[in-house]
């Protein structure tokens, strides 16, 4: 990588002293990275979005120091905590540098879409960095970080060495964004050359494209890599049905990996049209070209509890999140016993099912919990494989950040027990 460059992160900002509550010290001093608004004791002035606020603790010590937002719940994202220490281009740079070496030898050549900063588990609080080949996609979910954009793509343009970095807008501050000097919007181009279509990347060896302009999150999901791999493996000579398929990975995987056939099931015309054109970028593969590919378009919850007959010897259930926030969180749970409820009736004998849930608010327990009952309720014979959690290039350091699971289940008969 290339040495850093001498123009600073940022500009000198005047300092923004915070006083917070004491409950709210603890969660800093135990490495929570979010002060809230209503933790917020003390302020000596007003602020705007970026600024870099200092906390201090009940003796008048340094505690933290952050990037402030007067318009989010989240009032302060901290960067830093312990002693004070200069946020300069040094400081920044090994941030960065911190982040790509949790990353070393976690992917080889096959492998060309991964994430390389993952927000407050990273050290970079409210951003996200993912990589598809030489197009690399920056995501913030804090207006915090508009102050400081150019300068943040300079570093990763000096140290990373992108082709392009693309710009995605989490929708709550996307009309903050456009107001916002001379306007930032979702889907800009940031540097390098311009894009009209998706870019094609590699998840081990398999080719996918990745709307890195409009799509979901910053273009793919990411996250699932691992029980993609893991559902592959479990996939030769059986039937394989995707539920919620968005574009193909999973059936991809299944499909490499030696199934009869595999049906992708989505809502999305979009969804079930970019995972068609996955399996055309895959057809020199002949274990891919050879498994028969179907498409549904259907509300996956009305499909599986609906009138069809056939039956899979392999179905993944991987819904968008059921509980967007904690008062969902309940219903959330019941739909998820509902849905694995569902799978499992569609179930050939000796059938496996990976049920997973991104929803942050449903813990692993409470998840692994649901789908557990549902296979207790169906009266089959079945053992659990194994349950899986956060992939390596995104860790998950705090609670709020810990959101995906999977659970993987084989099915004995459809004998009921007695």
């Amino acid at each position: 990588m290339k040495p850093p460059s001498k123009q600073p992160i940022a500009e000198k900002l005047p300092r923004l002293r915070l006083r917070i509550t004491a409950a709210a010290e603890n969660h800093i001093r135990s490495g929570h990275p979010w002060v809230f608004a209503d933790s917020v004791r003390e302020q000596n002035r007003d602020a705007k979005p970026g600024e870099l606020a200092v906390i201090f603790d009940r003796k008048d010590k340094f505690l933290a120091a952050g990037l402030f937002d007067p318009d989010s719940p989240i009032r302060v994202r901290v960067l830093h905590a312990g002693k004070p220490q200069a946020l300069d281009v040094a400081w920044w740079t090994a941030r960065l540098d911190a982040a790509v070496c949790r990353r070393d030898g976690l992917f080889e050549a096959r492998t060309t879409g991964y994430r390389l900063i993952n927000g407050e588990s990273d050290g970079w609080p409210g951003l996200v960095l993912d990589r598809y080949g030489a197009t690399f996609v920056l995501k913030l979910y804090t207006a915090a970080w508009l102050p400081r954009l150019n300068e943040i793509v300079v570093l990763i343009r000096e140290r990373l060495l992108p082709e392009r970095i693309v710009l995605r807008l989490s929708r709550n501050i996307q009309r903050t964004a456009e107001s916002f000097g001379r306007g930032r919007h979702d889907g800009e181009i940031l540097c390098g050359p311009e894009l009209t279509e998706s870019v094609v990347f590699l998840e081990n060896g398999i080719r996918f494209e990745a709307d890195v302009l409009r799509g979901q999150k910053t273009g793919f999901f990411l996250d699932q890599r691992e029980n993609r791999r893991e559902a592959g493996e479990l996939a030769r000579g059986r039937e394989m049905l995707n539920a919620f398929s968005f574009s193909g990975g999973f059936s991809l995987y299944a499909a490499r990996g030696g199934a009869k056939s595999v049906t992708d099931l989505d809502l999305s015309p979009h969804a079930l049209a970019a995972a068609q054109r996955n399996f055309q970028l895959n057809s020199a593969d002949p274990a891919i070209a050879g498994c028969s590919h179907e498409c549904v378009q259907a509300d996956a919850f009305d499909w599986l509890a609906g009138g069809d007959a056939r039956r899979f010897g392999l179905i993944v259930l991987d819904p968008p999140s059921l509980a967007k926030r904690e008062a969902e969180r309940a219903g959330a749970i019941r739909a998820y016993t509902r849905l694995a409820e569902s799978g499992i009736r569609r179930l050939a004998p000796d059938g496996l099912l990976l049920a997973c849930s991104c929803s942050a608010h449903v813990s692993a327990e409470e998840f692994f919990g649901a789908v557990r009952q549902a296979a207790v309720n169906s009266g089959r014979r079945f053992v659990e494989l194994k349950t899986t959690r956060h992939a390596p290039d995104h860790p998950a350091t705090f609670k709020e950040a810990d959101y995906l699971k999977g659970i993987f289940l084989k099915f004995k008969s459809l004998k009921a027990v007695s």
